[in-house]
């Protein structure tokens, strides 16, 4: 038996599986963020620990067998955040979340220090680590001097279980530390946020073992003793191996409170200025790219509220297939955006609307808008070089037919559905955990998921969208203008 963790922003997920990848039970505890300040997004290590502590409690109750045969365990975690030990591993202070965005000032300093980002590979975010931890030097001094080691989310309860300091490559590549192209931490990156090396926990590839889980752990979570922890891999990077997004052209959409468009890449091809995501990938000698939109699903949610609806209604209310793009134009940022425009302070807009508009129409707008954000992140994509056959849609909104179809023209690729299971982050959390315990090679283990349908692009509709989509392109210059 495996056990994939994934630790989310609201959540702990485990995932029990077999070794011929049978799912055999799913499990959640929840936790809880504070925000004391406008912009800190803060959690508490001790959390973390309870709610690993509760999940495999319940997993013991319900499945003691599976649980005495455990062989390996792997964890998926949220990235950038920054947990601050002191000599004896002890938290200095709460862990500052991956939406904290206090740091701005250091974000922008450090991305404008020379090599920084052709070493990084990427646009110094202020979400980011390193930059986290220079306004804890700014702010915190007396916590900045005592620090003796700085850990990644995952990588922290990582080190609860087995006691070594350790990290992986994909979730270390959103430190802002890591030289991407070497896969290795980098002296001229760590010296230009007054960071050591010493401070660094261990590199690993994700489907490396770090080590076994502490016997005094094991006891307490009701484990045999001699569990393999894998070194695991940031949430995005787990997502694609239990998608078996491994490889050049393999990529899905994820449509979820924020939007991701992911592509497995055989090499590194970084090009920060188009504010794509390159990261190293959670097995050897492999990377991904990836733009980000912060509101995809959030955008339907933040309408459907507003207008005292379900979001499945207004989705469901404009039926399953498309019939050419709506007059109306929704621009989602809602909280800023990522990719490619790396704008905290954009907000949304709706543009052209009519007094006959209702629901229906600002409900295609909006997942027309969202759609249009996520071919913005495709052409960006398509800048580093990076190819795309075809995607997997995954998230609650690609339960929408017509969101699903809607996308598929606008890319111009065919998008997949997956048949009912688990596919996402927790489970590649236990395929790392498989091939750590085993020896197993990635290739063999992180496989594609069967296919329930899949939704070509409407080819009849690719002009009227494209007008469309040049319309939407020309929008956010004219809004950014208004909006100063």
């Amino acid at each position: 038996m495996f056990v994939g963790l994934d630790l989310g922003t609201s959540g702990l997920r485990a995932l029990l599986i077999d070794a011929s990848q049978n799912v055999i039970a799913a499990r959640e505890a929840t936790y809880d963020t504070t925000r004391p300040h406008s912009g800190w997004s803060e959690q508490t290590q001790s959390s973390w620990i309870d709610a690993c502590k509760d999940v495999f409690a319940q997993l013991k109750a319900d499945f003691p067998h599976e649980v005495a045969a455990i062989k390996g365990i792997g964890i998926s975690g949220h990235m950038h955040g920054a947990n601050l030990l002191d000599d004896t591993g002890t938290p200095l202070r709460p862990c500052m979340m991956w939406n904290d965005t206090r740091s701005v000032d250091q974000a922008a300093k450090l991305d404008r220090t020379p090599n920084v980002r052709d070493l990084s590979g990427n646009i110094v975010f202020p979400g980011f680590t390193a930059p986290k931890v220079a306004w804890v030097a700014d702010n915190e001094p007396d916590i900045f001097e005592k620090t003796a080691k700085v850990l990644l989310p995952k990588d922290y309860l990582n080190f609860w279980l087995t006691g070594v300091y350790a990290s992986d490559m994909s979730d270390s590549a959103g430190t802002s530390w890591l030289d991407v192209g070497t896969r290795n931490w980098s002296e001229t990156l760590l010296a230009a946020s007054g960071m050591r090396a010493d401070q660094m926990p261990t590199l690993f590839e994700g489907s490396e073992a770090i080590g076994p889980v502490q016997d005094t752990i094991a006891a307490q979570l009701g484990l045999p003793k001699g569990v393999i922890v894998a070194a695991g891999a940031g949430d995005n990077a787990a997502a694609a191996c239990g998608i078996g997004a491994l490889n050049e052209g393999d990529g899905f959409v994820s449509l979820g409170t924020s939007g991701v468009l992911l592509t497995g890449r055989g090499a590194y091809a970084p090009k920060p200025e188009s504010a794509v995501h390159t990261f190293c990938h959670a097995v050897p000698g492999r990377w991904y790219q990836m733009g980000v939109i912060l509101a995809a699903t959030d955008s339907l949610n933040w309408l459907a509220k507003n207008l005292g609806q379900s979001p499945a209604d207004l989705s469901k209310a404009l039926g399953d297939s498309i019939s050419g793009p709506g007059t109306m134009r929704f621009l989602p940022y809602l909280s800023g955006e990522r990719t490619p425009h790396n704008d905290a302070e954009i907000r949304g807009a709706f543009l052209n609307i009519d007094i006959n508009a209702g629901p229906e129409a600002l409900t295609q707008a909006v997942l027309e808008g969202v759609a249009f954000a996520l071919r913005d992140n495709y052409e960006a994509l398509k800048s580093t070089g990076a190819h795309l056959d075809h995607l997997i849609a995954i998230g609650g909104g690609a339960q929408s037919p017509y969101w699903v179809e809607l996308i598929a023209t606008l890319l111009d690729l065919p998008v997949s559905l997956p048949e009912a299971g688990e596919f996402g982050a927790a489970l590649g959390a236990a395929r790392l955990a498989i091939c750590a315990a085993t020896g197993a090679d990635p290739e063999a283990v992180m496989t594609k998921p069967a296919i329930g349908t899949t939704v070509p692009p409407r080819s009849e509709l690719r002009d009227s969208y494209e007008t469309a989509y040049a319309g939407f392109v020309k929008s956010y210059p004219g809004i950014k203008a208004l909006q100063q």
